[in-house]
Formats: structure tokens, sequence, C-alpha cells
């Protein structure tokens, strides 16, 4: 059984959340010279639950390679995105403070799905597991918006907020997951786990 996992994610969120499992973990960053933006491209006519899968076998496929190119131990990779959908629309990270406020206008007073794909890889088995969570925005006047915005939290998050932050406040309702709304769903982690030998 491994004792430890490679985390291949920037986020400190999903690192949060994997200690809360009490699973070992050292993080597995892209090189500088690898573009990680590009595999978050969207396909034309792409639906949001086939894009965040694809993206995230793709963040798999290079965290694999990244780990034989370094020669460092063997152990499972997990790999995880986060997308946020309205309707077939994907709204993914802000390119900037007006297209974050843009993508919160959107999400003002509707509810959203926020999808989490999760990819385990140990060796060339792979598993994979998708958590799909319901968020209604109660309507957001300008100046709310303005305010989240100035603050600075949209930035590098799916869909322009966090719901761990300040943005709590918008949520009237929410079904599904609460982590795999902050960007690892639980649940859905420690199956896998489970499914390559890990007791939690």
């Amino acid at each position: 059984m491994p004792d430890f996992i490679y985390l291949a994610s920037q986020s400190p969120r999903r690192a949060q959340l994997l200690g809360q499992l009490g699973v070992k973990h050292a993080l597995l960053l892209a090189d500088a010279d690898e573009d990680a933006e590009a595999l978050e491209l969207v396909m034309p006519h792409e639906a949001p639950a086939a894009y965040v899968q694809r993206v995230t076998a793709l963040k798999l496929d290079a965290a694999v390679a990244r780990l034989r190119r370094r020669s460092l131990a063997d152990a499972p990779v997990l790999c995880a995105d986060t997308t946020v959908a309205l309707g077939r629309t994907i709204l993914g990270k802000p390119a900037d403070a007006d297209d974050a406020a843009r993508m919160l206008r959107l999400l003002s007073g509707s509810t959203h799905r926020v999808l989490t794909a999760v990819a385990l890889q140990q060796g060339e088995q792979r598993h994979a597991a998708l958590s799909t969570s319901r968020v209604r925005f109660a309507p957001l006047t300008d100046a709310q918006i303005a305010r989240y915005v100035d603050g600075g939290e949209p930035m590098g998050k799916a869909g322009a907020y966090a719901i761990q932050g300040a943005a709590a406040a918008f949520v009237e309702h929410l079904s599904g997951s609460y982590s795999g709304i902050m960007g690892l769903p639980m649940f859905e982690t420690a199956e896998l786990l489970r499914a390559i030998g890990f007791s939690l």
C-alpha cells in the first residue's frame, strides 16, 4: 500500500482538503516551460461535464509524464479540475476584473452548477470521478459585485468566486458537495484512494 501521493495542483484548498483526509502528499507542480493554461482551453460546443473531465485527464497525463521525467519516487498521482457552468456556458477563471464582474452578473439571482473532476493514477491504473453540485446566488447589486471584485478574491477562481471566502454571503442555497465546490470532493476522492489501497 502506498504511504503518500503526489498532488499535481497549485491550489492550497486542494492540499488542505487532502490533509483533512489524513493523506500524506507531496506537490508535483508544473515546470516553468509547461503551458498549463493551454490544457484548459474549451473545445467548440463542448459540454461542461465533458470539458472538466477531459481537462483533468490531460492534467494527469502531464503530471505522470513530469513524475517520470524527474525520476522521482513512484507513488500515485492525483489531479482535479473545477469549472462553473450556467446551462451549457462554461465560466472559467476570469481574465481580469471586468471579466470577473461580468461572470458575477451572470450568476446573480440564478442557479449554476459546479463540476469538479478528480483523477488518480497508480502505475498504469487510472481511476476517475465527477462531482456535480448546484449553487443558487441571491440577486447581487452592482455595488456588491464591485466590492467583491475589488477585494481580489475572484481572480484565479472558476466562475470568479470562492465559496469558502466572502462569496459565501451570496449563496442562498446549495446542493451537492461543499468540498467539491471548493475544488476537491472529499467523498469521491476518498473512494478513489480506497480503490488503490489507502486506508482512510
